[in-house]
């Protein structure tokens, strides 16, 4: 399931984003994070995760993306790992690749299962040419250029590319989520029901449908959830 998020940041905030970015030296080559594979085909820049600027911009989204109701809703996350932040520029480009099935927390050096991959656009679509995330799935090519401040969910196990930026600075951050729910379709059913659940309540209140309907999915998140 590939879903927009819209105005995970507000606009003000984007702009206090961008003004750290714009104005930092923490940028490193993209290939220094990659796996010999990867380094083949990334060509990027990425924030130094050691410097204290990132720390303090990885922090403020992540708060955001936890406080995001449809994220909750659509990934179940059981963990979220601290975003990551990159830059694309003269012609950068990552060629198609899937991302590591699992990763190192380094808040607590935990092992996580990536089961969904999220991209939040700092840099609007008409301040770069070219840039565009491309997630291929059993349904084809998705091609995703979103608003500064909007994010893209997607499965981890998609194969992903992002096109070369031809002329502007493409920024965006990105993170991934172990699930409590592991199967993507099993996710995509549940978002669906809980989604169908809201609007239900909304036009019936707790009716005796909608509650054997929020029965029925309280009941499939206790089988298919791994916590």
């Amino acid at each position: 399931m590939l879903l927009h998020i819209p105005q995970v940041l507000a606009p003000a905030q984007v702009t206090e984003i961008r003004q750290l970015l714009d104005t930092t030296e923490h940028w490193k080559n993209g290939r220094q994070s990659a796996g010999a594979q990867a380094q083949k085909i990334k060509n990027n820049l990425q924030l130094d995760v050691n410097s204290d600027i990132y720390h303090d911009i990885s922090t403020a989204i992540l708060q955001r993306l936890k406080q995001q109701l449809l994220i909750q809703s659509a990934a179940l996350p059981k963990q979220i790992l601290r975003p990551m932040l990159n830059c694309y520029q003269d012609a950068g480009n990552y060629g198609n690749h899937v991302d590591n099935a699992i990763h190192t927390c380094p808040d607590t050096g935990r092992l996580i299962r990536t089961d969904v991959s999220l991209t939040l656009f700092l840099s609007n679509p008409d301040e770069y040419e070219g840039g565009e995330l491309i997630v291929e799935d059993n349904y084809g090519c998705h091609e995703v250029k979103l608003d500064a401040g909007d994010a893209i969910l997607y499965p981890a196990t998609s194969l992903h590319r992002v096109e070369p930026v031809t002329s502007g600075k493409r920024l965006a951050a990105f993170t991934w989520i172990q699930s409590m729910v592991k199967d993507d379709w099993q996710r995509t059913t549940l978002f669906n029901l809980d989604m169908t659940i809201i609007k239900l309540r909304q036009q019936l209140g707790d009716s005796e449908e909608v509650l054997n309907l929020t029965h029925h999915y309280h009941n499939l998140l206790r089988q298919w959830g791994d916590l």
